[in-house]
């Protein structure tokens, strides 16, 4: 178990990247063949279709308020800065220019509104990228976007300039010069040394205004902007009543935004219930408690729609006094009346209870009816779920311990866990730097293996960790009170022998309804939840890194955050001894590599985080295992030199992350059936990052990463080998599991240089392969992306991968809501059993997407619809 009070490194900040980019990861293995075709389909997994409520802009009503939920009013407006958030880039995408946004499959794409080209135009001597803007495009103050502004955005960006407080820089760093070209509308950026991910600058850009002199950048834009361009712009953030408003842009030059008006009202995830039942909010994103009520409320309601696909009706959307039957709510002649020897206390009691229980009922019953009103679009997110493997110290500094960890997970039954419930494709992801339905997407994950039982254990007795090695050897004959003692321990043991059998019996059973208990188990969480506004909902992986930290353009469930470039795809293979470069090979892992500085983690006595072992360390197999992953089971606990294998396995424990602590649960009985030992610590949700994860202070964790288009720059600060620092220290940036080698540094150094998008992408695909064999971090599941939202509202929801159209999105035209041809994306038409928006069916509208609505309206505004698969894709420039 690592040691909480080394010493430890510090983060560089260098290329924070934000919630929507901190999904995607690259990861590392040894050698990899050529590509083949096999790769190439392998890359061809679909995505979660969008869930909108797509609707054409001629069948959406003009004007309206939209009242949409965020988590916090932003502390600042610039999304450079260190405390941006996701409320943040939201207010960004909304009122400043993208230059690239994202599509369905999560592609950057030419925004037509900001650019009319931009491509390469010189690959030598040096890289020139030539940007020509759209000649309508101005700032809200009437004047023009040009090269006034990408020059104050650079310098500010570039890092050379310690005045300007910035979060991150990567890529502005590598531009030598930024001129006009031929005309006031060309700007020509060149590049010191070639970059492959040009197209994530810029966006979102700032005027001159901000960008231009420190103070404006550092405090200018905390609060207001003094120029906007999008669609909308800011009229108020009104932090008393927690609210932002946007307004229509007079001055908007594309397709007339639908809404007059958007507020973003600051409701806390435990209170998202209650306002949507009071009616207050038109949109907002929620758990899976919270769905399942939504979802039981209309089914209830008389002549509604049916139950939604995926989530009918549990336990947990019950209500509180669930429990209660018609006997238990039925008064005893003796509560009513008290005993002759005055059992009025008791009665009185029990009546308080009673109408403690009949208020509470009431509460639900009022809210359920208020709940009725919405429906729940969902899909997955951008993001997945990661089991993160801390290999600084301890037992999980060996390499070999961290696959078998891995080997001994069945990610697919983890992911079934978590997703199968809401009806959401359950595939565990295969690649650490792009998703499914992502042009990049190859499963490189055969570079590690699948759940293996038999191999796990042969690699931890490889790397000395045998049933008898917890056994202290006995150095000779002992007498008088150690005698004694020795007596006493060995009665001790044979008690303790006796109940751990009782408890692997009981392990064994619990192994065999595993699905019905933890399905149940979730019911309960949820009916607990309930009692308290029913919003005490489960997170589904919380704790996506990143989370208030900026990064480049705004969130993915909002935004539609980065995606990794297209990777060409090979075939991984299981790699032999023989296969690993001597520059991978790190015996006893990544000595030295020390997580970065921050808050000490809370002492036992003050914090007092709750510290559970797992169940027995005997390694118990399904009857059920197939032979080639089945072992004989173990007759004890791991040891090695007289100590237990036991990993510390950190937990929040706050009301909201029911879900990751079900998932730790599992891990934990498939680890026992290896003979690793877990010590499950919970700790307060907002010590768990920054005390523990960022700190280095757990051997396993769970936290999510986002995808991002342009894995190469995002990428690099997660997997990529820390470096020493000045001071003697180590650079983490962002690689918390202290996992990586120079070889994948290396990949990504290339991968960021390589302006051929094919052989990019086979740099990248390298890369992951050999950050699956490396073990530090393991993908388990894509988060779900769960929305309530009126039924009205249209062209907004789960986005998945897409950045919203926000001058689409609006609320439908009742007296336009006539029959509409369906339309389907090609992710769509393969996951539409199980991704249909459960409203599709009750309302008969569109599955069309909101860029293919724009497309079918592009007639009628005069303008592109800004997906331009057709005719610019993002390996469209000669950016060939």
């Amino acid at each position: 178990m690592s040691q909480v009070g080394a010493p430890r490194g510090r983060t560089c900040s260098r290329t924070i990247r934000s919630v929507a980019l901190l999904t995607s990861g690259v990861l590392a293995l040894p050698v990899l063949t050529a590509c083949s075709s096999d790769g190439d389909e392998r890359s061809k997994a679909p995505a979660a279709a969008q869930d909108v409520g797509p609707a054409a802009r001629d069948r959406i009503a003009d004007g309206g308020t939209l009242r949409w939920a965020v988590d916090t009013v932003p502390t600042t407006l610039n999304t450079f800065q260190a405390d941006a958030d996701a409320a943040t880039s939201r207010i960004a995408g909304a009122v400043l220019p993208s230059l690239f946004t994202l599509d369905k499959t999560g592609r950057p794409q030419r925004n037509p509104d900001y650019l009319e080209s931009a491509k390469i135009i010189e690959r030598e001597p040096k890289q020139v990228v030539l940007y020509k803007l759209n000649q309508q495009a101005v700032w809200s103050d009437g004047r023009e976007l040009g090269a006034a502004d990408f020059v104050a955005q650079w310098r500010a960006l570039s890092g050379k300039d310690s005045a300007y407080w910035t979060a991150r820089n990567a890529g502005y760093e590598r531009i030598q010069k930024i001129e006009r070209g031929a005309n006031d509308l060309e700007v020509r950026v060149t590049f010191n040394k070639p970059y492959a991910d040009w197209r994530a600058l810029f966006s979102p850009l700032y005027p001159k205004d901000v960008m231009g002199a420190p103070n404006s950048f550092n405090d200018g834009a905390r609060a207001k902007l003094k120029a906007t361009a999008g669609p909308f712009q800011l009229k108020e953030m009104d932090r008393a009543d927690r609210e932002i408003t946007l307004v229509r842009n007079p001055r908007w030059w594309g397709a007339r935004p639908k809404l007059d008006t958007i507020v973003l009202s600051a409701v806390p995830r435990d209170k998202r219930a209650a306002a949507l039942a009071a009616g207050t909010l038109d949109l907002a994103e929620i758990d899976s408690p919270v769905a399942e009520r939504i979802t039981q409320a209309r089914h209830n309601k008389g002549g509604g729609a049916g139950p939604q696909t995926g989530a009918g009706p549990a336990s947990g959307a019950r209500g509180p006094g669930a429990e209660t039957t018609a006997a238990s709510a039925t008064p005893s002649s003796a509560e009513e009346n008290g005993s002759d020897e005055a059992d009025e206390e008791k009665a009185e009691a029990a009546r308080e209870s009673r109408e403690k229980k009949t208020r509470a009922l009431a509460k639900y019953a009022k809210e359920q009816r208020g709940l009725g009103g919405y429906v729940v679009r969902k899909s997955l997110e951008p993001a997945f779920t990661q089991l993160a493997l801390n290999g600084e110290t301890g037992p999980l500094a060996d390499e070999r311990v961290r696959r078998a960890v891995a080997r001994a997970l069945d990610r697919k039954k983890l992911a079934e866990a978590v997703l199968k419930p809401l009806g959401l494709p359950a595939n565990p992801p295969g690649s650490h730097l792009a998703l499914a339905g992502q042009h990049a997407y190859a499963d490189s994950s055969d570079a590690l293996g699948d759940q293996n039982t038999r191999e796990a254990q042969a690699l931890l007795a490889d790397a000395g960790w045998t049933p008898g090695g917890a056994v202290k050897k006995d150095d000779g004959t002992k007498a008088g009170s150690e005698a004694d003692a020795d007596k006493k321990k060995d009665k001790d043991k044979d008690a303790n022998e006796t109940s751990g059998t009782d408890k692997k019996k009981e392990d064994k059973q619990e192994d065999k309804k595993e699905d019905k208990g933890d399905k149940e188990a979730a019911a309960k969480d949820s009916e607990s939840g309930s009692a308290s506004d029913s919003d005490s909902a489960s997170d589904e992986g919380a704790y996506i890194v990143g989370d208030n930290k900026p990064g480049r353009g705004a969130p993915l469930s909002e935004t539609g955050s980065r995606v990794i470039a297209p990777a060409a795809v090979g075939q991984a293979r299981w790699l032999d001894d023989a296969d690993v470069n001597a520059q991978d090979r790190q015996p006893g892992g990544m000595a030295g590599a020390y997580a970065p500085g921050g808050t000490a983690a809370p002492a036992a006595d003050s914090a007092s985080p709750s510290t559970t072992s797992s169940a027995s360390a005997s390694a118990s197999t399904s009857a059920s295992a197939s032979p080639s992953t089945s072992a004989s089971p173990l007759p004890g606990p791991l040891g090695k030199d007289g100590k237990p294998l036991t990993l510390r396995f950190v937990l929040p424990s706050g009301p909201g992350s029911e879900q990751l602590r079900t998932v730790g649960q599992k891990i934990a009985r498939m680890l026992d059936r290896i003979g690793i030992r877990t010590e499950i610590t919970k700790v307060a949700d907002a010590d768990y990052f920054k005390d523990h994860v960022a700190s280095g202070d757990y051997d396993l964790a769970l936290y999510s990463w986002p995808a991002t288009a342009y894995p190469a720059t995002d990428g690099r600060p997660i997997y990529a080998k820390p470096v020493p620092a000045s001071d003697g220290s180590l650079l983490v940036e962002q690689n918390y599991t202290r996992v990586g080698t120079d070889h994948i540094n290396q990949l990504f150094d290339q991968a960021a240089s390589e302006l051929d998008e094919k052989a990019a992408r086979d740099l990248l695909r390298r890369a992951d392969a050999r950050i699956w064999a490396a073990a530090g971090s393991i993908p388990l599941y894509q988060r779900p992306q769960l929305v309530a939202a009126k039924p009205a509202v249209a062209n907004a929801g789960a986005f998945a991968f897409a950045a919203p159209r926000y001058e689409d999105i609006g609320f439908k035209d009742p007296a336009k809501s006539g029959p509409e041809q369906p339309q389907k994306s090609a992710g769509a038409k393969e996951t539409a059993g199980a991704t249909r928006s459960p409203e599709a069916s009750a309302e008969e509208s569109p599955e069309s997407s909101p860029r293919e609505s724009a497309d079918e309206s592009a007639d009628e505004t005069g303008n592109d619809s800004g997906n331009d698969s057709g005719n610019e894709s993002a390996g469209e420039s000669d950016e060939q």
